[in-house]
């Protein structure tokens, strides 16, 4: 399976009120909150896209106000959905897998069983850059070198420095922070790799191929094996050679689904009504952002842990998928 390039409407000069014009100025039912908060990510991430283009579909469907808080990704959005400071979110599946079961250092053995699954986002691949002029090529280069990854409460700066120690190669430094603040490091020969996961291509990795020649960091056949049965959530694939303009060939990567999240105390209908918004105009949310070309209920199949809100699951049901029961929790 090859994965799709990830080009958003805002590189195309446009914005999600752009695209989907005027929203209804009240709820469609009284019965229904005024305005709901989404937790999404720093700013140069594709959630930081992606959140703003589906809450606006939402926001025309059902008249309800979406407003947007910046937070360091996955992580943060399941505690401030689980404390419902913010009651939908954006998680990938592998961060959702720790907090259902109070596993990963960042969860402090608390289970986070608030959050409910609404609906698939689109596949995140894990890989990364150095500078040509470093020599470093592949990932076991990395060893007692010093790396970016990203946020600490995000995706990358979660799961890359538990694939390096899963490898066996040991950073001599793990640095966490903005996507162009570690851009900016690389660039400055502070950082030996910069390591991330988001929708590609990543921006920050296409601002720096044009800056200077890099060198794309993936992973070999027998990588990709021990990565993917140590951690069941990633899967194997490929990015195609036009990824990056100056890649030059196809990267062999891994990567998790991300899913869209809400509290579990969503009224049932307006959550119905929310995945009806989202999947049932799924041509125009990819104008917006085409990370949403994996945006399909088809898609729903990639979850097989964390429960779907009832009116999520009705309405992936009313399209033809099969959600079991036991994957269904008020």
């Amino acid at each position: 399976m090859q994965r799709r390039i990830l080009l958003t409407g805002a590189a195309l000069g446009l914005t999600a009120p752009a695209i989907f014009g005027r929203v209804h100025a009240q709820p469609r039912n009284s019965s229904w909150p005024r305005a709901l908060n989404m937790g999404t990510a720093a700013p140069g991430g594709t959630y930081a896209l992606y959140g703003p283009a589906w809450g606006q579909l939402v926001q025309e469907a059902t008249g309800v106000n979406i407003s947007y808080r910046t937070t360091q990704g996955p992580n943060q959005n399941i505690v401030l959905v689980q404390r419902r400071e913010v009651e939908v979110g954006m998680v990938t599946m592998g961060v959702a897998l720790q907090a259902w079961n109070g596993q990963g250092d960042w969860t402090q053995g608390n289970q986070f069983r608030e959050i409910r699954a609404l609906f698939p986002m689109y596949d995140t691949p894990f890989h990364g850059i150095s500078l040509k002029r470093s020599g470093i090529t592949q990932m076991s280069q990395l060893a007692g070198k010093n790396i970016g990854v990203g946020p600490r409460g995000g995706t990358p700066g979660t799961y890359f420095p538990l694939i390096m120690n899963t490898l066996g190669y040991r950073p001599a430094a793990i640095r966490f922070g903005s996507g162009s603040d570690m851009s900016g490091q690389l660039q400055d020969g502070l950082l030996d790799a910069f390591l991330f996961a988001s929708g590609v291509p990543i921006p920050a990795f296409s601002e720096a191929e044009t800056q200077g020649e890099v060198n794309f960091l993936d992973y070999t056949q027998e990588e990709v094996q021990k990565l993917t049965q140590a951690f069941p959530e990633l899967s194997a694939s490929t990015l195609p050679a036009s990824t990056y303009r100056t890649a030059g060939r196809e990267l062999r990567v891994v990567g998790m689904f991300n899913f869209a999240i809400g509290h579990r105390s969503l009224p049932e209908d307006l959550v119905y009504e929310m995945v009806k918004a989202v999947l049932g105009q799924q041509p125009r949310l990819q104008q917006a952002i085409a990370a949403a070309s994996e945006t399909t209920a088809a898609n729903a199949s990639k979850n097989s842990f964390l429960p779907y809100h009832p009116g999520a699951a009705r309405y992936l049901r009313e399209v033809g998928q099969n959600i079991p029961d036991n994957l269904v929790l008020a």
